[in-house]
């Protein structure tokens, strides 16, 4: 069974347990709606051996996240424990991602080309940006840097492959240079 990442633990939230989650995910108000599961994850994203289940007690709107109530989780002390850990659920409860989508853990090891078909490198590493998801991008062939970042967005991304793992790029002018 796999497992997709759906949120992230920042903090505790007030003396009560609650958890302040960063949403990863465009369903929150279903998979943090009360009585539903989530399953820990470690700082890494992976799943815990253990595969410790938290029941989602509640959840409500705060700043750009969730604060969120689990059974599991009674106190501040408690909810302590999780700072920094992901939440995540079975690939098979959410609704698989539509033919313009894709999941963010998919775009890791995706090739990169550019529309003339020239490979540019492979996707190492993702990062959430003030100016939104960038692609971290390990160079086929070295040049200036072994990497180079590049956005992920309506200008720089031409399309993305999820059956051949391509996705195809247009970078400003000279970024690969």
């Amino acid at each position: 069974m796999s497992f997709i990442i759906v949120g992230r633990v920042h903090k505790a939230h007030g003396i009560r347990g609650e958890v302040v989650v960063e949403v990863i995910t465009d369903a929150p108000d279903a998979v943090f709606a009360s009585g539903h599961r989530v399953f820990a994850g470690n700082v890494n994203g992976d799943i815990t051996p253990a595969r410790t289940e938290l029941h989602v007690r509640s959840a409500r709107p705060f700043n750009d996240g969730l604060l969120v109530a689990f059974d599991e989780v009674p106190d501040r002390n408690g909810a302590e424990l999780w700072r920094g850990r992901y939440l995540l659920v079975p690939s098979g409860e959410l609704p698989p991602p539509g033919d313009d989508e894709v999941y963010l853990h998919d775009l890791v090891g995706m090739r990169v080309d550019l529309h003339s078909g020239e490979t540019v490198g492979t996707v190492d590493e993702l990062y959430e940006l003030p100016q939104g998801l960038a692609l971290d991008v390990r160079r086929a062939v070295p040049r200036n840097a072994e990497t180079v970042i590049l956005l992920y967005d309506d200008t720089t991304i031409q399309s993305v492959d999820k059956e051949s793992r391509v996705i195809v790029v247009t970078p400003p002018d000279g970024l690969l240079e």
